[in-house]
């Protein structure tokens, strides 16, 4: 792989995988431990939670690293023909090639699924997870029950179905590969083997994944270092100001305990 790295955090940088096809991120040097931003479904490294914790890590000085995944954002690739393996794998390459020594992984939504399977691929590199509103195991247990018979039946006959997205003009794409992938990606149906701190921040009137997810996560993983923040009213997003000040200051003092705790 190969990396060509501009100076300025405009455009982007860009990872060349083994495939060929480019990743697109912004790092910012600094001190370890690293902070990785794993974006949503359908949303990129450009939003306002990776933005804010960029500018956060910068003042702090630590090293921050935001990307796009396969098919998001400013990378190669199309959405439809991504999956949760797919997507794990670029964090791991990111993670491999862009950065050294320990690193806190943010996961947003699809963000926190990936984070998991990224800490269980490379848990020697982890220090520490924070999730907000992260949705492990979503294409099973949302996606398939919200889908249809109809919609069912023509993922089956075409490989995909188009959902409109309450996020944005451009529908979800919905494809047998991604559904069929994360079956093989389920991570809630059995102990998660990853013990380090865990911080999840989970609104409870998100209308798109549940705040009892956050409650099952801490459940199966092994960390007994688990915290739950749950916002009364808060959405799926967690992007208003003081959600963007609450998300900075769980990462501070999740950052001060790891320095604390490192030799």
């Amino acid at each position: 792989m190969t990396s060509d790295m501009p100076t300025g955090n405009t455009p982007p940088a860009h990872l060349t995988q083994v495939n060929g096809e480019k990743i697109a991120y912004h790092y910012s040097p600094g001190r370890t431990p690293g902070v990785i931003f794993l974006h949503g479904l359908m949303s990129d490294m450009d939003g306002g939670k990776a933005l804010h914790l960029e500018e956060f890590c910068k003042k702090r000085g630590n090293a921050f690293l935001r990307f796009d995944c396969q098919g998001h954002g400013q990378s190669d690739g199309l959405f439809k023909d991504g999956c949760m393996t797919r997507w794990s794998n670029d964090s791991v390459d990111v993670l491999d090639q862009l950065t050294t020594g320990p690193q806190v992984l943010v996961g947003s939504s699809m963000g926190g699924w990936n984070m998991l399977l990224t800490a269980l691929k490379r848990p020697e590199r982890i220090a520490g997870l924070l999730g907000i509103a992260a949705a492990p195991d979503f294409t099973e247990d949302l996606m398939m029950n919200d889908l249809s018979a109809e919609q069912h039946q023509k993922i089956a006959e075409q490989g995909y179905v188009e959902l409109p997205s309450d996020y944005g003009d451009d529908p979800y794409v919905i494809s047998k590969t991604l559904l069929e992938d994360g079956r093989e990606n389920l991570l809630l149906r059995r102990p998660i083997d990853l013990d380090v701190p865990v911080r999840l921040i989970h609104g409870m009137q998100d209308p798109d994944v549940p705040w009892q997810t956050a409650l099952r996560i801490q459940q199966m993983i092994a960390s007994n270092d688990v915290e739950i923040t749950f916002v009364k009213n808060g959405d799926h997003r967690l992007s208003e100001d003081k959600d963007l000040d609450r998300l900075t200051h769980t990462l501070e003092v999740l950052l001060t305990q790891i320095e604390n705790n490192t030799p």
